[in-house]
C-alpha cells in the first residue's frame, strides 16, 4: 500500500524531558494506526507535532512521500491533515456554527456582516455528509453535552476535507451508540483511501478498530504489529513495562452489600431529561448506571446532586434523615458528585495541586477565627498526594499542566480522603489510562469493602458490568430495568434492555 505519512527519526523534549524520542512511524492510506500507551508516553505530543500546534525538535515529516513541516494548525489543514484533540476544543460562549468555521469565516462574509444561516446550512451538510448525528448550532457551544461537544469538533476537523485525521481521545467521550457511529464514520473515512491516527485508552477498541498498533513507552516506539497479532496482556505489558493482571475489575460474581440503605431515590423528575426514577442505594453498594447517549444517564447523576432545574420528586438520606434539594445538602450529609467533564465542571486548572486538594477540607480545616490553618493543609495535601500516587513536581503544581490521569486523581482523592457516606462517579475512568484505570478500579474496590456506597454512571458497558453489584439501566430518560450481578449481568441482556 501507498504510504500516507511517514514520521522519520521524530525527538522533542520539554526541558530535560524527553517527550519523543527517534520515533519511527508509516501509516498506509486507508488504514488505521493506534498509538497505545500511557499517560505521559508521548503520544498527544507527537500527534500535535504532526497536526503543528508543537513544533519538533528535530526529525522528519513525510506526507505523501513529500517533506512537510508545518508550524501551524492552518498550515496542517493545507497539507490535508486536521485532529480531533483529547481536551475539549470549542469555544463555549459561541454558536457550535461558528465553532465549525472559527478560522474559515470568509466564505460567509458580507462586508462587515457573517451570514449565520449559510454557516449553520454548510455545518448541517458536513453532519449528514459524513452521517454524524446533528447537534444544536444555534446555541453557545457550552449549552452542549460532552457527546455533542465531540462530535462538533468532529465534524469541524473534517470541514478543512482532510485525507489525514488523528483522533486523540474522541471515543471515552462518547456512550456506546454514538461510538457506533464513531466506527462506522472511521470505516467510511478509510474506504475512501484516507487515513487515521488513533489514540485511545481502551485496548479493546483500538484491536477491534486498528490495522496496526504502535506502542508508545517513555516517548519511544516500544514494538509495531497488526493489531490483531496482540493480546491484551500483551499490550499493557508494553504499555507499562510490567505484567498487568487480565482483569482488574472485580473478581467476584455476586452482588454484596449491607441491608442499609444509604440513598433512597423516588419519583425523581426533570422534564426532557430523567422521568420517575425510583431507587435505593445500599452500604457499600456499587450501583451502575448506564444507557444510550440520549438516555439520561448524566443528567440523572447532576439532578441528584440538585444542579438540574425544576426537579421534582425526592432524593432522601436515610442516615442523616434529610431531604436533599441543592448542591450543599449532598456535601452536607457526607456525599460528594463528581461530574463528567472533570475540567469544567470539577477541578480548578489554574490552581495548584494543594489548593484544589483542599477545597473540599476548607470547614474543617479552618481555625476558631474562620482562617486556614497552613500546616493542617499542607499536612491533608501531603497525605492525598502521597496515598493516591499523583506524579508532579511537588504540590504547587498547576493541575492544568498534569496528564488526564493524575488530573482525576486529584479530583477523586480530595473527596475520598474525607469520611464519606457515599458518592455520585460520572464517568470516573474518562481519558485514563490503563495504568490509572485499573489504579481508580482498585480504590473503589477498597472503598466499597470499607462500607462507601456509590453510584457509577458509565458509557462503557464492560466498566459497568466489571465493576457494579446491580446496573440500572436507563432507556429514554426513564428506567428500564435494575439487573443483579449475581443473575443478569451479559452483554446480551443489558444492550437488549437498553434498545
Amino acid at each position: 500500500m501507498a504510504e500516507m505519512l511517514r514520521i522519520k527519526n521524530v525527538c522533542k523534549s520539554f526541558g530535560p524531558t524527553k517527550a519523543n524520542h527517534n520515533v519511527n512511524l508509516v501509516i498506509e492510506k486507508g488504514s488505521v494506526l493506534g498509538l497505545a500507551g500511557e499517560n505521559g508516553s508521548g503520544k498527544s505530543t507527537l500527534a500535535s507535532m504532526v497536526c503543528g500546534m508543537l513544533k519538533k525538535d528535530s526529525g522528519e515529516f513525510y506526507k505523501d512521500g513529500k517533506l512537510f513541516e508545518p508550524h501551524t494548525p492552518q498550515e496542517a489543514n493545507a497539507n490535508k491533515i486536521a485532529m480531533v484533540v483529547q481536551e475539549l476544543g470549542v469555544v463555549g460562549t459561541l454558536p457550535g456554527s461558528v465553532n465549525m468555521f472559527l478560522g474559515k469565516m470568509k466564505p460567509f462574509k458580507k462586508g462587515p456582516v457573517v451570514d449565520l444561516k449559510a454557516m449553520e446550512k454548510l455545518a448541517n451538510e458536513l453532519f449528514d455528509q459524513w452521517e454524524l448525528p446533528r447537534v444544536p448550532l444555534n446555541i453557545p457551544a457550552a449549552e452542549l453535552s460532552i457527546e455533542q461537544r465531540k462530535m462538533l469538533e468532529l465534524a469541524r476537523a473534517l470541514s478543512s476535507e482532510p485525507d489525514f485525521l488523528v483522533l486523540d481521545e474522541i471515543s471515552q467521550a462518547l456512550s456506546q451508540d454514538n461510538r457506533e457511529v464513531l466506527y462506522k464514520f472511521i470505516k467510511k473515512f478509510t474506504d475512501m483511501g484516507k487515513s487515521i491516527l488513533m489514540i485511545t485508552h481502551d485496548l479493546e477498541e483500538m484491536v477491534e478498530i486498528c490495522d496496526t498498533i504502535s506502542v508508545l513507552r517513555d516517548g519511544e516506539v516500544i514494538e509495531t504489529k497488526a493489531s490483531k497479532a496482540y493480546s491484551m496482556d500483551e499490550l499493557k505489558r508494553l504499555m507499562i513495562g510490567r505484567e498487568v493482571s487480565g482483569d482488574y475489575y472485580r473478581d467476584d460474581h455476586e452482588e454484596s452489600y449491607a441491608p442499609q440503605v444509604i440513598l433512597e431515590v423516588k419519583n425523581l423528575n426533570v422534564p426532557g431529561k430523567c422521568e420517575d426514577v425510583s431507587f435505593e442505594l445500599h452500604k457499600g453498594e456499587i450501583l451502575g448506571i448506564c444507557g444510550l447517549s440520549d438516555a439520561g444517564i448524566h443528567e440523572l447523576g447532576s439532578a441528584l446532586f440538585g444542579m438540574e432545574e425544576n426537579r421534582t420528586g425526592t432524593v432522601f438520606v436515610k442516615a442523616s434523615n434529610k431531604l436533599l434539594k441543592k448542591p450543599g445538602d449532598m456535601i452536607a450529609t457526607g456525599g460528594a458528585y463528581l461530574s463528567k467533564d472533570r475540567d469544567a465542571h470539577g477541578l480548578m486548572l489554574d490552581a495548584s495541586i494543594e489548593e484544589n486538594l483542599i477545597v473540599p477540607s476548607v470547614t474543617s480545616l479552618s481555625g476558631a477565627l474562620g482562617f486556614l490553618n497552613p500546616r493542617k493543609t499542607r499536612r491533608l495535601a501531603q497525605d492525598a498526594s502521597a496515598a493516591f500516587e499523583i506524579k508532579s513536581s511537588g504540590l504547587s503544581h498547576i493541575v492544568r499542566r498534569l496528564s488526564g490521569g493524575n488530573k482525576q486523581k486529584v479530583n477523586l482523592s480530595r473527596w475520598l480522603i474525607k469520611d464519606l457516606q457515599y458518592i455520585i462517579l460520572d464517568c470516573p475512568t474518562r481519558g485514563v489510562d490503563i495504568g490509572v484505570k485499573a489504579y481508580i478500579y482498585g480504590v473503589l474496590k477498597k472503598a466499597k469493602k470499607d462500607g462507601l456506597s456509590i453510584i457509577m454512571i458509565s458509557d462503557e458497558l464492560q466498566e459497568a458490568m466489571g465493576m457494579s453489584d446491580r446496573l440500572l439501566v436507563m432507556k429514554e430518560h426513564k428506567v428500564a430495568a435494575i439487573l443483579s450481578r449475581t443473575t443478569d449481568f451479559t452483554e446480551d441482556k443489558i444492550m437488549e434492555v437498553m434498545l
